[in-house]
């Protein structure tokens, strides 16, 4: 029987991750079939608590992307949700943000739901991501789950039947029905005749978008690229921030002569796009697109991003589009608990989104859904195309940093990495100002560095024993200029790798 501790190690914030088979050198199983049993077992207790219900009312949908762990861990899901008194639903391949509109819908009103996942981490990976009415679980709820898991004792007993529910054609109405609305046309109509948009799925669950969404829109989609879900994703990473995965997409609307590209990753919580001109937009300029897209419909309103956001785009939103930059911490739950809260408090803010390209809108439920990003940009897209415009001239007077780095500076031979690393950014900060240097001020997390150049921040990872470095300049060179006067900063500390300054 797997300890509390082994349990609790597969937390990764707000979900749960781990090996689920072997293959890769150095990476063991951690995901057993006996843990994924108690940890669903572990989250019908925790949604019995927290709905009021008893088990035996609960109903609980299940979903999961194209790992090819996926069956195997669904059945272990199913039989420990049996084995919690709760009664299981299957929705087979699904995305992450359609599992949690099962909570919503009308037609399959769920209690609650899992989704089995590991996003875009290889092959071997999996794990699982857990919905209530209010959306996805806090980091503590997920910690309270696994200490329930730990208590319990499910042992394996023949395969658990589970009644089939087809979420993912009522999600994709639904769609289709917001793209029909949002152009003032017949939910019959084919609003998206006469565009040319290419989708990458990156062989994730992301190709119904194709079939279900732009091909019952009238769209023209030929030239889409890695619709068939293969969890051993054979062509690219399905990661929007991958260099490869953009790679991909930017060749796909070239080739094709498309009007828009879109490419999702694994389990279809985040887009990027491509324009005609093989512009991207992702990280600052997906924000910046959906902020402009946004802009006349909440004027004056605040957008909740991540902390590694670039001044250009805070010239961008509070300049051209006079909304008000929130520039808050790293990690998509951060952001978009920071947006409700905001809400609220009365401060209107109507988007919560990171770089990463997740992005959850206040109308939309706060839920982090990149096919409903997709929505929007479509529908601005066809408005924009009536008009004789482009939808690029949306972000045409967004500026751009002329160079960005990133560094990882680990964290060793010390017991308590997160102390040691807040003692570093205690330091770095003082030291900043004794040598005249600019602390920005609010920083929400780490201690960014203003100088002539850009920009440094350095902070704690979320997950990992490091400190992320992010450095942004205004022109060339300027990166090298900063990491230097960073570097000397940080001298004597012992526990702290600086060597990888000389890497870049």
């Amino acid at each position: 029987m797997l300890a509390e501790g082994d349990i609790l190690k597969l937390q990764n914030g707000s979900d749960v991750r781990g090996v689920a088979v072997d293959g890769v050198a150095g990476e063991a199983v951690t995901l057993f079939p006996e843990v994924v049993r108690r940890i669903a077992a572990g989250f019908v207790s925790f949604l019995a608590e927290k709905t009021g219900k008893k088990p035996a009312e609960l109903r609980i949908a299940v979903g999961h992307d194209s790992r090819i762990s996926a069956d195997a861990l669904k059945q272990q899901v199913f039989q420990g949700l049996s084995a919690g008194g709760a009664s299981a639903f299957d929705c087979g391949l699904a995305s992450t943000p359609a599992m949690f509109m099962s909570i919503i819908f009308d037609q399959t009103h769920m209690d609650g739901a899992i989704m089995i996942t590991a996003s875009h981490l290889p092959y071997n990976r999996n794990g699982m991501k857990f919905f209530t009415r209010n959306g996805g679980l806090e980091k503590a709820e997920v910690k309270d789950v696994l200490q329930r898991a730990a208590k319990h004792d499910v042992e394996e007993r023949s395969a658990v039947s589970a009644q089939a529910v087809d979420l993912m054609n009522l999600y994709t109405r639904h769609l289709c029905h917001l793209i029909c609305q949002g152009l003032d046309a017949a939910d019959s109509s084919k609003p998206l005749a006469g565009m040319h948009i290419v989708v990458d799925a990156g062989n994730g669950a992301g190709g119904f978008f194709v079939s279900k969404v732009l091909d019952v829109l009238g769209a023209d989609t030929s030239g889409s690229q890695f619709l068939k879900p293969d969890g051993m994703f054979p062509n690219h990473i399905p990661n929007p921030e991958n260099k490869e995965a953009m790679a991909a997409i930017c060749q796909a609307v070239t080739a094709n002569h498309a009007d828009l590209g879109l490419i999702f990753d694994t389990d279809v919580d985040r887009m990027s796009a491509v324009l005609p001109d093989r512009k991207a937009v992702n990280r600052n300029a997906l924000i910046a697109m959906m902020a402009a897209i946004l802009a006349p419909s909440y004027p004056g309103s605040t957008i909740v991003t991540d902390s590694v956001t670039s001044d250009e785009l805070t010239a961008f939103l509070q300049d051209e589009l006079h909304l008000v930059h929130h520039r808050y911490m790293r990690g998509y739950k951060n952001v978009i608990d920071e947006c409700i809260r905001l809400n609220q408090n009365g401060v209107v803010s109507p988007l919560a989104i990171e770089t990463s390209g997740h992005g959850a809108l206040k109308e939309n439920y706060y839920l982090d859904d990149g096919a409903y990003l997709a929505v929007k940009l479509i529908i601005a897209a066809a408005k924009v195309r009536k008009a004789g415009q482009h939808l690029g001239d949306l972000i045409a007077k967004l500026g751009h940093p002329a160079e960005s780095v990133e560094y990882r500076l680990a964290i060793s031979g010390t017991d308590d990495v997160h102390a040691y690393g807040q003692s570093v950014l205690q330091a770095v900060e003082q030291r900043a100002l004794d040598a005249g240097i600019t602390v920005a001020k609010p920083s929400y997390e780490g201690v960014r560095l203003v100088f002539d150049e850009g920009w440094a921040l350095l902070r704690m990872s979320l997950h990992d024993p490091n400190m992320p470095l992010n450095i942004e300049s205004k022109h060339a060179g300027g990166c090298q200029v900063i990491a230097a006067k960073v570097k000397a900063l940080l001298s004597g500390f012992d526990h702290l790798d600086t060597t990888v300054f000389a890497a870049k």
